[in-house]
């Protein structure tokens, strides 16, 4: 199953600065089973929305280059308030050792509930493209590329007309 966490992407500067909107809803399927009479949003999934979100910022920077951003590793993750349905998390991260020619980007990311954190971390992310490892995975990462494009706008407010 793939997450896609943030809802909205309110501010943005490219290279440095993401600010965005996790709004959580009973709709949400994780959370009849996290947990059945309290419903929380599961830390690793705060923790993800961190992620998004570097992903969108660098995505944003380097003009979609590449097909597959993924967490490489997490530290100094601390947890505040529960996330509970019905209320709104904001999502902001910012680089913290970014270069164009190091597949390696280093984030701090922070989100809160009403002003009250619920998580924040400094975190690794990895980029690549499919066909780096494979030649023949080309059109895989022009495809995945295209549907990230997509997804963008929508976050952004714009939606395909």
């Amino acid at each position: 199953m793939r997450f896609h966490l943030i809802d909205r992407i309110l501010e943005l500067d490219p290279g440095k600065r993401i600010r965005m909107v996790k709004n959580l809803t009973l709709a949400e399927e994780y959370l009849a089973d996290h947990f059945p009479t309290f419903p929380v949003m599961p830390g690793v999934l705060m923790l993800q929305t961190l992620v998004e979100g570097s992903a969108w910022l660098l995505r944003a920077t380097e003009d979609f280059q590449h097909s597959v951003i993924v967490l490489r590793d997490a530290r100094n993750v601390k947890y505040g308030n529960f996330m509970q349905p019905g209320h709104s998390m904001t999502i902001t991260v910012e680089t913290a050792d970014y270069s164009p020619s190091n597949p390696a980007a280093v984030f701090k990311g922070k989100a809160e509930m009403a002003g009250s954190s619920t998580v924040s971390a400094k975190f690794t992310v990895t980029r690549y493209n499919l066909r780096d490892r494979n030649p023949a995975l080309r059109e895989i990462d022009e495809r995945i590329i295209a549907q990230q494009r997509s997804h963008y706008r929508i976050l952004r407010g714009e939606l395909d007309q």
